[in-house]
């Protein structure tokens, strides 16, 4: 079990921000697509021993059009501690289309099949 906790607070405007729990904190490490693309700054928290604020800023060169994800690991064991997704661009569209299609289409299924229910055993 890790002794490292990283607590994700707020991403906003291509700042990640958390609060990592770790004993010695470890550096964090931003990686997208097998590539080291950001270091974290850390700052301990005042009053809270073993606490740490986080904040790492991505570069835009990360975004693009499809799923990109970063992972944020620890620099010296390599252990994975949050990802983040971000989704864009005109092919997104289509599958968020599409499964929406798919969804409408089973619940019209399932209620088709509730009313049918519903009157087979209404009688009973």
């Amino acid at each position: 079990m890790s002794d490292i906790l990283l607590t994700r607070v707020r991403f906003q405007g291509g700042r990640y921000e958390a609060l990592l729990d770790a004993a010695g904190p470890p550096g964090l490490e931003a990686v997208h697509q097998g590539k080291i693309i950001a270091v974290a700054e850390l700052s301990a928290e005042e009053g809270v021993p073993n606490r740490h604020r986080v904040m790492l800023d991505l570069p835009a060169t990360v975004l693009g059009a499809g799923v990109q994800v970063i992972t944020l690991r620890a620099t010296g064991s390599g252990q994975v501690l949050d990802r983040i997704t971000l989704l864009s661009g005109d092919a997104l569209d289509e599958d968020i289309r599409a499964e929406l299609a798919l969804l409408r289409d089973e619940l019209e299924m399932l209620k088709h099949a509730f009313r049918r229910h519903c009157a087979d055993t209404a009688g009973r």
